[in-house]
């Protein structure tokens, strides 16, 4: 036995049991023989670690190559400190926005902050992207000497365009990231490569899926086929219609909503024809007025085309939607709003245009029979934004539509133009009914919320608080102004990262009429952060 040996063996069964051996080399014991047994082991086993040390022979280290020169600026130094600051934990809500805001610039993160910030995205995914885009060419050579910081390297948007935000990867010869990485990479750097085939070359990247498919785990399928959603067309089809076909569910779920979104495909046909058979039109006279109805007949049965083209099957009383009753939907009823979501649009302005193709608002003012109204709107509503059409969008906004489901028509908002969005979110929120409702609403209107919008939002603020809504940090979720203190809570709670910034001067005046209101303090004091946040962002004049 090696005296190191010895020496691992009398720690591990303690120095009442074993002693250590003795080493001439360590400082002497004390004499009296009061010294310290486990001490003496300790200082011996310094010698030994010493020494053994001592015997390795040093390695040559390769010289790190330097850091390339940055394209891209620097932020100013209010700037940079406010980054500290949120990286210190101030407000650290606000970094994915001070990210996006410092791209959007053409400005890159200061090179000193660059491993807080590289340590951030270790945990975070969700900034990972935003990181990319404002950590400069020092950020991508820094995440190469650390493998914990590796995940930038899979990252598409790695240098910023200037002053717009826009990312793009970067070149080496072929357009890739490297020419092994689709067959030696991780799944997440695998999407990463084939997203970026997609944006540059649909076709090469259909190729090199199909190449590999039969061997991908299921996981891998649904995350590699999602990726068909940049630059889907009709090149497409015929590997979607095979994944409608795959042994998991999943992947044939992708497959059947990006075919859904495919103009002219034979699964939007086939949608349509079962469509047809559950809505027609007949002219119909009530009140001496002769006008065309909307006759609904829910499919009789589920067959497996209706199976493999993606249409659950729902077995009665099972399907409870996330709506104010919470009653469940008949079996055929919920066949009926998935058929309606998957079926071209086009197929209702040509049904129910008697001479001619319908306007879309025309077809959703129709009278529908037999109280079929609410899954037939909601269907509608779902493929209009699946299909991202703006005018069914608008109509279905503007018509009247009655849904328990609030959010789908929150949903609408996001396929408007964008000059429409404000003042139909506007409208929205002033139309549903009770605060339950509006905040279902308001959780689905993305920021910013600007113009109309915020001064809505502002007035709902003070017509609450002019009600009198508990104000005091005591006021909690029990007694009479409970429910008004949840929704003035969490009324402020969304609107502190979507409001925008420019509102933060008509929340002081706000705030200071009722100062003891600990919801509507700190929402003025995040708005007044992300106010002077960008404020400090607004790209510099040349000199």
């Amino acid at each position: 036995m090696s005296t190191w040996t010895e020496h691992v063996t009398a720690a591990l069964l303690g120095t009442q049991r074993r002693q250590a051996p003795t080493l001439p080399e360590a400082p002497a014991p004390v004499s009296d023989g009061s010294g310290d047994p486990a001490g003496r082991l300790l200082d011996q086993a310094a010698v030994l670690t010493a020494a053994r040390r001592a015997g390795f022979r040093a390695l040559r280290a390769e010289p790190i190559a330097p850091a390339p020169a940055e394209t891209l600026p620097a932020v100013g130094p209010e700037a940079a400190r406010r980054l500290r600051q949120i990286l210190s934990g101030q407000q650290i809500r606000m970094l994915p926005e001070w990210l996006d805001a410092a791209a959007r610039s053409g400005y890159r993160v200061p090179a000193r902050l660059l491993p807080d910030l590289l340590e951030k995205g270790r945990g975070d995914r969700t900034l990972r992207p935003r990181i990319a885009a404002a950590a400069g060419r020092r950020g991508l050579w820094l995440a190469l000497q650390n493998p914990d910081w590796a995940y930038l390297t899979t990252e598409v948007a790695i240098t910023p365009e200037p002053g717009t935000g826009r990312v793009e990867p970067p070149a080496d010869g072929d357009g890739t990231r490297g020419p092994d990485v689709w067959e030696t990479g991780t799944r997440g750097q695998r999407v990463t490569r084939l997203s970026g085939l997609r944006a540059e070359d649909p076709e090469r990247a259909r190729t090199a899926l199909r190449e590999t498919w039969a061997k991908e785990p299921a996981a891998d399928r649904v995350a590699f086929l999602a990726t068909f959603e940049t630059g889907l067309s009709g090149s497409d089809e015929e590997f979607l219609e095979q994944a409608l076909d795959d042994r998991a569910k999943d992947v044939r779920a992708v497959a059947a909503d990006l075919l859904a979104r495919l103009p002219g495909s034979a699964y939007g046909e086939r949608m349509a024809e079962r469509a047809r058979t559950c809505l027609r039109p007949e002219r119909r006279t009530v009140r001496l007025r002769t006008q065309t109805w909307v006759i609904v007949e829910p499919p009789q049965g589920h067959d497996e085309g209706m199976r493999r083209d993606g249409v659950p099957f729902h077995p009665a009383g099972s399907f409870v939607p996330d709506s104010r009753s919470g009653a469940p939907v008949g079996t055929r009823a919920a066949w009926l709003r998935e058929i309606i979501a998957r079926t071209p649009l086009t197929t209702w302005t040509t049904l129910f245009g008697p001479h001619g193709p319908a306007s879309p608002m025309e077809v959703v003012c129709l009278p529908i029979a037999d109280d079929f109204a609410p899954d037939v709107h909601l269907g509608w509503a779902r493929a209009a934004v699946r299909q991202r059409d703006a005018r069914w969008a608008q109509a279905l906004l503007k018509g009247g539509v009655v849904l328990e489901e609030v959010e789908a028509l929150a949903d609408l908002l996001g396929v408007l133009p964008e000059p429409e969005r404000d003042s139909a979110a506007t409208d929205l929120i002033r139309w549903v009914d009770g605060k339950v409702d509006l905040l279902r609403v308001l959780d689905r209107i993305p920021a910013p919320w600007t113009g109309t919008l915020a001064g809505t939002v502002l007035g709902i603020l003070a017509e609450e608080l002019r009600r009198g809504a508990p104000a005091g940090p005591a006021a909690g979720a029990s007694g009479p102004h409970g429910d008004s203190a949840r929704f003035l809570a969490q009324l402020c709670r969304l609107a502190d990262e979507r409001l925008t910034p420019d509102i933060a001067p008509r929340l002081d005046e706000l705030s200071s009429l009722n100062p003891g209101c600990w919801p509507l303090t700190e929402l003025t004091e995040t708005l007044r952060f992300r106010h002077d946040m960008v404020r400090e962002l607004v790209p510099r004049p040349p000199s």
